[in-house]
């Protein structure tokens, strides 16, 4: 009788020499050194220093990762942009503008297919908030379905034909509400636990498999209560799991459901960044500036931070990212 290897074969790639550039997770058997290797993470994540925005601007939105990344909109200080800007984890090039300057939005997506949703576009009538959902291909922004209620401060997560919307306010009232995006119209499904505005999710979430953190929980602005509370999204139900360490509002979101970050933010101003392992928080590797209310996504691996509330019109950009390697398999 054939075996399992005589009628599938062998699924890991054999090499005579390691691959020059191989990317997290991949695994080979090189055959001159008679070893099986692969490719991933290497101790600790750290925030370094990345390329300046051409625009400093806060209250701005991002998408894609700490190399390969998009913000737009904000504000440079007094009047919201259209601004949107490409990162390459060197530099940032301004591409296509979207189709209505605003701010206070919610970016997710990657750096050649992402969303802007909602936001504030003053100086329409108060509370200024939009409905406006806008899709990037890379290179110009299209007008997609609106969201059933305008809001500002919301949470993206997701990709554009699967995203979420999640919470906001006008500011008063907070939100509890969420929709889904399934490429073309948003529906309106099951609330949040508490009503939160300016707060972060799993960016690389989806929306089955989404983290929901900090924010304001009512009264809200002018006198804010900053949330620790963090909520899962198992794609019917909304459940509260472990706190964050450190509640704050305004702050950067990324990863995904089980592995997330969650850094920066406010009031005051905090370096704080923490990560989510599915169960509970822990402080890892500070910002090297504090700031809030700036472009933001990525993985636990891979995020970024462009932008931000100090100094007001903030130009600097932060990267955090874990050292990779190659790494040989041994029995013990």
């Amino acid at each position: 009788m054939a075996d399992y290897i005589g009628i599938k074969g062998i699924s890991i790639p054999t090499v005579s020499s390691d691959p020059s550039n191989p990317v997290a997770g991949q695994i080979w058997y090189n055959t001159t050194s008679a070893t099986l290797k692969g490719y991933g993470k290497l101790g600790a994540g750290a925030w370094a220093a990345g390329g300046a925005l051409n625009a400093g601007r806060y209250n701005n939105a991002g998408a894609g990762t700490g190399t390969a990344g998009l913000t737009f909109g904000g504000v440079p200080p007094a009047a919201a942009v259209a601004l949107t800007e490409s990162y390459d984890g060197s530099t940032w090039t301004e591409v296509g503008d979207l189709n209505q300057a605003r701010d206070f939005m919610a970016g997710t997506g990657s750096q050649t297919a992402a969303l802007c949703i909602t936001g504030q576009i003053p100086p329409s009538p108060p509370p200024h908030t939009t409905d406006l959902v806008e899709d990037f291909n890379g290179t110009a922004w299209t007008e997609v379905g609106d969201v059933n209620d305008g809001r500002r401060n919301s949470v993206g997560c997701g990709i554009t034909t699967a995203a979420l919307c999640i919470g906001g306010g006008p500011p008063a009232p907070v939100y509890a509400f969420t929709e889904e995006f399934n490429g073309t119209a948003w529906t309106e499904i099951a609330d949040t636990n508490t009503d939160r505005m300016s707060a972060a999710g799993s960016t690389n979430g989806t929306t089955t498999a989404t983290l929901y953190f900090g924010g304001t929980e009512p009264p809200g602005p002018p006198n804010p209560a900053d949330s620790t509370k963090t909520e899962s999204w198992n794609g019917t139900s909304w459940t509260e799991v472990g706190d964050l360490g450190t509640g704050r509002y305004k702050l950067g979101g990324a990863g995904i459901q089980t592995d997330a970050l969650a850094y920066g933010g406010g009031w005051p101003l905090t370096v704080n960044t923490e990560s989510f392992n599915g169960t509970s928080w822990t402080e890892v590797a500070n910002l090297a500036v504090a700031a809030a209310t700036f472009g933001h996504c990525g993985s636990s691996t891979n995020a970024f931070g462009a932008g931000g509330d100090f100094p007001p019109s903030y130009r600097g950009c932060e990267e955090w990212l874990f050292a990779d390697e190659t790494k040989t398999f041994t029995a013990s």
